[in-house]
């Protein structure tokens, strides 16, 4: 039994022209969801105003007032009642709508805003006065004089006051609170040479300032590095590395965490295009397939990164938001950001991130001082403490030092040693698991399984990349019915599936016959395989699931093959691991993305003892 629609009459139905308060009180559904919209699209219209001061003012998560405050170009007072109407802006002339180069383009956010809440715009152009308009609920009031000495200021109350139904979707005043923070941060990492301010003004005091962040000197990179301490902290800034890569007209800058400096979820990925923040699936699954192979499936990278290129190589009019974009060819946009992470991170080497040392000075607990400090002297240099040493040492220490593992070098070669090598020089074992090593300004604490392990782990890749995946050949192919849809996504993938030992092709109408499965996963259950393979494709865009089986054994081959946990080291196996250490990218964390390695200055020791 069917249900007839209340909306439409039972006799012919009539085409009935909406009214303009009507059209955008539908358009603002689009691009007005929560008051973080509304800040989102009035900041980009300052920044694309040139404005290098805005002050962002909220009330109760925006519910009752958001004000944005600039030092931009301004708008005459003539032309603010056309800026209040659909689809009137200064940004484009319409006739390419591929080159944009400004935030904004649409002509939708303010009508769309006056026509869900209470707008008011004071503004003052260069050379003009200033002037004053209001709509509410889509009703225009009079222009009028305002005083103000440059700028904008644009103070909107009672969002969706004319549309309460939204209301009740919205979620509390500090989740929305969250989410307007969120949008300015994001938009202060793109426009690292402007100073943001955001201050809650809830209630009736003065308020409060929840973010600030001046505006950076120097080049782009010292201005991004510097805003980026501001924004993620300095533990992001201090274990990030640099990325600068260019490939077919897309330039990638931006800075990219340390494997060991992983999150939970995917909270501190920023990704940009021109400039733009966006939350792109292609991009996201790039940076995932970047740090494929150095996190566990439950972490995830931290990174900043920046997407610049020629705005005909991307469509960013495919979301009333503008928060997706549509790149002309996403292939080389995916290999750029691949390429350049795996570039930075092999550079970086054995570098661990400084939070690892950190995390184990935190689990240090010393014993509580007296009330009054025994004074310490200075420390004694090299040679004294050599003597002092030899001096005090209790009888029969010789004759044990060889039971955890010490390393005898002689007196001329300390400092050398010291200097000369990052992870220092063994100076013993403990738990016959851990080696302690000196450097020139503190100790290294080697987990000698761990690190063992990524090191075979790491001649086992590159052997696989030089002389490829072998592929088992089947006796009999295996024939797999797919629907048309699921056919073409895997031959789109097969030359790729293909490296990795995979052979498939099409067999005839929506089938594919997998002739070549790879050798090292052995017997393996190739319609299930495919049909995962089409799952991650559907999902994440791309698919790593053939790639994360091989390497998995690999990994387990590593572990097999490496230092076990419980054998006792002689001191050169020992200086011998740490200088296979230094030599091999990606030493400092194992295969799951652990780290194989802390190291501790000196200064960090001291403090624990008080001698500071």
């Amino acid at each position: 039994m069917t249900q007839s629609n209340p909306n439409i009459s039972a006799s012919q139905p009539i085409i009935r022209q909406l009214d303009e308060t009507a059209i955008n009180r539908i358009a603002a559904g689009e691009v007005v969801e929560r008051p973080a919209s509304a800040v989102k699209e009035l900041v980009e219209n300052a920044i694309d105003a040139g404005a290098t001061r805005i002050t962002v003012e909220y009330a109760d998560g925006g519910k009752t007032l958001i004000r944005v405050t600039d030092d931009g170009c301004g708008i005459a007072g003539a032309d603010l009642p056309l800026a209040l109407s659909r689809h009137a802006t200064s940004k484009i002339d319409g006739s390419d709508l591929l080159n944009i180069h400004s935030f904004g383009f649409r002509g939708e956010a303010l009508p769309s805003l006056g026509a869900v809440g209470r707008l008011t715009i004071t503004s003052r152009a260069i050379g003009c006065d200033g002037a004053e308009i209001s709509v509410t609920g889509g009703k225009h009031a009079a222009v009028k004089p305002a005083g103000l000495s440059a700028g904008t200021v644009v103070t909107l109350r009672d969002l969706f006051y004319a549309t309460p139904a939204r209301l009740k979707f919205l979620r509390t005043d500090r989740a929305e609170a969250q989410a307007i923070g969120d949008v300015i941060k994001r938009l202060a990492m793109a426009e690292p040479f402007v100073r943001f301010v955001l201050r809650d003004v809830s209630g009736d005091g003065a308020g409060r300032d929840v973010f600030r962040a001046e505006a950076e000197q120097g080049d782009l990179f010292e201005a991004l590095h510097g805003r980026l301490r501001q924004v993620l902290g300095r533990e992001f800034a201090e274990n990030s590395l640099a990325i600068d890569a260019e490939r077919d007209g897309f330039h990638l800058t931006g800075f990219a965490a340390l494997p060991t400096y992983s999150r939970g979820s995917a909270v501190a990925q920023y990704l940009f295009v021109n400039g733009r923040p966006v939350k792109d699936k292609m991009l996201i699954g790039a940076l995932r397939g970047a740090y494929f192979d150095f996190l566990s499936r439950d972490r995830h990278p931290a990174a900043a990164l920046f997407v610049d290129c020629d705005p005909n190589l991307v469509d960013v009019n495919v979301h009333p938001a503008k928060s997706e974009v549509r790149f002309r060819d996403p292939a080389i946009v995916r290999g750029l950001i691949v390429s350049g992470l795996r570039h930075a991170l092999a550079n970086a080497g054995h570098r661990a991130s400084s939070t690892v040392a950190d995390a184990t000075l935190g689990a240090m607990r010393p014993e509580g001082q007296g009330e009054a400090r025994v004074y310490q002297m200075d420390r004694p240099s090299t040679g004294a403490r050599f003597t002092a040493h030899q001096a005090q040492a209790p009888q029969g220490f010789a004759e044990t030092q060889g039971v955890w593992g010490r390393v005898e070098t002689p007196r001329e070669e300390v400092q050398e040693e010291r200097t000369n090598y990052p992870l220092g020089t063994a100076r013993g074992q403990v738990h016959e698991n851990y080696i302690i090593a000196q450097t020139a300004t503190g100790m290294v604490i080697v987990d000698q399984h761990a690190a063992h392990e990524r090191l075979v782990y790491e001649k086992l890749k590159k052997q696989m990349a030089e002389n490829g995946v072998p592929s088992q050949a089947l006796l009999i192919p295996e024939i797999i019915e797919l629907s048309s849809s699921e056919r073409a996504a895997i031959l789109e993938v097969a030359e790729e599936l293909s490296k990795f030992g995979l052979g498939i092709e099409p067999f005839g109408g929506n089938a594919i016959a997998v002739r070549e499965t790879p050798a090292i996963l052995g017997e393996v259950n190739a319609e299930a395989m495919i049909r995962d393979i089409l799952d991650e494709l559907e999902g994440e865009g791309e698919s790593l699931l053939v790639q994360a089986r091989i390497e998995a054994i690999l990994s387990r081959v590593a572990c097999h093959g490496s230092i076990r946990s419980g054998r006792w080291m002689r001191g050169e196996e020992m200086n011998a691991l740490l200088r296979e250490m230094e030599a091999t990218p990606h030493s400092g964390q194992c295969n799951h993305g652990r780290p194989t390695y802390v190291e501790l200055k000196l200064s960090d020791i001291e403090r624990l003892f008080g001698r500071t």
